[in-house]
Parts: C-alpha cells; structure tokens; sequence
C-alpha cells in the first residue's frame, strides 16, 4: 500500500482548515502546511490536527508555495487539497481503496474536482486535476496562478473525488493583479492568456476580454480544452457588449476543435432559442443528449440531461408538440426530482389537457 503526503498552503485560513484536514480523515499518513502569512490562528489549527507547518514568504506565485510543500514531503504520493476543498466521506472511501491498490509505478493520479456545486450540493461544475502525484518523480508545479502540474509518465484516471466548497469571496482582484504585473515584466503564454482573458472578463472589462480571448484563440498554441472554453467565454463577451452578429462566430470557432461537447451544444441551442428559431435550437440540445461522456475538460453536468430536456421542452412546445413537451419536461425531472421548473411545467401541461387543449 502507498504512502501519502498532504500537502498544503495556506493564509489565513482557520476557519476552513479544519474542515478540510477533518474530512481527509486517517488518509494520509504525514500533513505538510505551508503557510504564506497568516495573522490569524491557522498554523494554531494546522498543529492541532498534527501537521508538520512551514514558514514561506508569499511573492505571488503559486508554483513556488506548492513547490515548497511537496519539497517537504516525505512519503511515496503527494495529495493536494486548498484549505476550502473537502473529501466528502463517499468519496473518502474511494480514496482509501486507491490507496491500497494503486500500483506503484504509477506518477501521477487523475482524479475528479468538484469545482462548484448548486444549493442542493449536486456538482455543477467538474474537470479532471493531477491529484495524487509520486513524489520520486521530481515532478513541478509551474504557473504563478491557475498552477499545474503537467501530467507525465505512467498517468492513471479514478473516481475519487475532490469538492471545493468555497465559504468566502477571498481576494477578487489577486489573480488579476498577478497575471498583470507577469504582463508587465514579459509576454504571457497561452495558459496565462487564457487565464488572462477571463480574469478581465470575471471584473466585467468584456471588451478587453474580448480581444484577450480573440488573441489566445489565434495563437494557436493553447490546450484544445481551454480553446473551446475561449470561445464559449467569447461568445458570451459579445453578447453582453451586444455584438449579436459575432455571437455565433465565437461559437463556430469551438467546431475547430472537434465534435462538440454538450456544453457548446447547449450555448448553441441558446443562442437559437433567443431567436425563436425553434426547429434550429432543438437540434443543438438533442445533439447535446447524444454525445459521449468526455476524457477531459470544464463538465457542466446539467448540460448532459437536465438542460437540454428542459429546453427541448420550450422548444417542443413552440413547434405544436405538446406531447413531446410534456415528455420531455417529465425526463428532465428525472435528473432533478426537486426542480421547481420542472413542477411548473407539469402543472401548466395538467391544466392544458385538462382543458382540451394540446
């Protein structure tokens, strides 16, 4: 059975550090804890559950406070977690059994990053991470925000999964600050552009945003994954700076990269059911059911059944299909039994039949 190593870095983060070392339970086997400047009771919080605490002075970058921790680190794997990421205990469990038979030439672990999730704690937003890294492998975090580890070697894929449960704003304009100054000093690469672009988009400078976006997607060099998220990103600057002629370019420029994946379908369907082109939007949400479960990327979940079963309703309803509508509406509650959308749905559809209509 591997050993594992928690590593950590934090700042001021005593009111969720303990949350999260709780919910990694007996998983790991030694905690390191980085901290960047606390002047709170965080490495107070850190020593209780026993964790081995270091002292490193922040310099905005993230690589580099990552990169101390797992120089820390002393057992056969590398498990990351932020402060505000818990280990729900399903998950917890899938985590002890990787632990007993991961193989041991494995490097590096791709697990499941539960990145946001909706008031009922179903996720809303996943994508893969490298999670559990071998440490023997001298692999290093690079970027000084959005940090990653390249995945190399022998790489395995698993359930296991970590949720982000974010209790506070944080610091709105640090990642930007960041990405601006490393602007400042030198030209950024694809990965920083496209972070770049949606910093600026996140502070509401969509016409910045816009030629960020523009820029990366020309380039040519980025990861296919976050070139389909620029233009889905692009799409959405033009609509908001109301540029309706160059909303479905933006989107056509995510066809570039492959077939389509249920979220490009489903902001295809939009931009067609604004329109009123109903027999248009249809076709993109049913092509939304029929794609496959991706390998990699942003998953919105809703976008692979609920959404486009709901739209494909709206739309049903439209071409003279009360039936299908109704079915349709009676399927999408089938991925959210509480939907309030759904239940008023099924009332309007009742109240129509019962009136003869349909």
């Amino acid at each position: 059975m591997i050993t594992i190593s928690l590593c950590m870095i934090v700042k001021n983060e005593e009111q969720t550090l303990p949350r999260c070392l709780q919910s990694a339970g007996d998983l790991p086997d030694e905690i390191i804890v980085v901290d960047t400047g606390s002047s709170d009771g965080t490495v107070a919080a850190a020593r209780r559950f026993g964790a081995t605490v270091a002292h490193f002075p922040w310099r905005d970058d993230f690589a580099a406070a990552r990169n101390e921790s797992f120089r820390l680190a002393t057992r056969d794997y590398c498990l990351w977690l932020d402060a505000d990421d818990v280990i729900e205990p399903a998950d917890l469990e899938r985590f002890r059994a990787l632990k007993k038979t991961l193989p041991p030439d494995t490097d590096v672990v791709m697990l499941p990053y539960h990145a946001a999730v909706d008031e009922t704690g179903t996720p809303a937003l996943t994508y893969e991470r490298e999670r559990l890294i071998r440490r023997a492998a001298g692999f290093r975090w690079e970027g000084a925000v959005h940090e990653v580890i390249v995945p190399a070697g022998v790489i395995r894929h698993g359930d296991a999964a970590v949720t982000h449960r974010k209790t506070g704003p944080g610091d709105p304009d640090r990642n930007l600050r960041i990405l601006e100054g490393l602007r400042r000093r030198r030209p950024l690469n694809p990965r920083e552009q496209f972070y770049y672009a949606r910093e600026v988009m996140y502070h509401d400078r969509d016409a910045e945003a816009a030629d960020a976006l523009t820029a990366f997607l020309d380039d040519g060099r980025g990861w296919k994954e976050d070139c389909v998220q620029a233009a889905l990103d692009l799409a959405s600057c033009r609509e908001r700076l109301g540029q309706t002629e160059q909303i479905l370019p933006a989107l056509s420029r995510a066809l570039a990269y492959g077939p389509p994946r249920p979220e490009l379908c489903c902001a295809l369907g939009a931009y067609f059911i604004a329109r009123k082109q109903w027999d248009a939007a249809a076709f993109w949400y049913e092509q939304a059911l029929r794609q496959p479960p991706p390998e990699t990327g942003f998953v919105v979940p809703d976008c692979r059944g609920y959404l486009p079963l709901l739209q494909l309703c709206v739309c049903s309803y439209h071409l003279g299909d009360t039936a299908a509508a109704a079915a349709f509406n009676e399927a999408a509650a089938q991925y959210r039994p509480d939907s309030a959308l759904c239940r008023q749905n099924r009332a309007f559809f009742e109240q129509l039949h019962a009136g003869g209509g349909g």
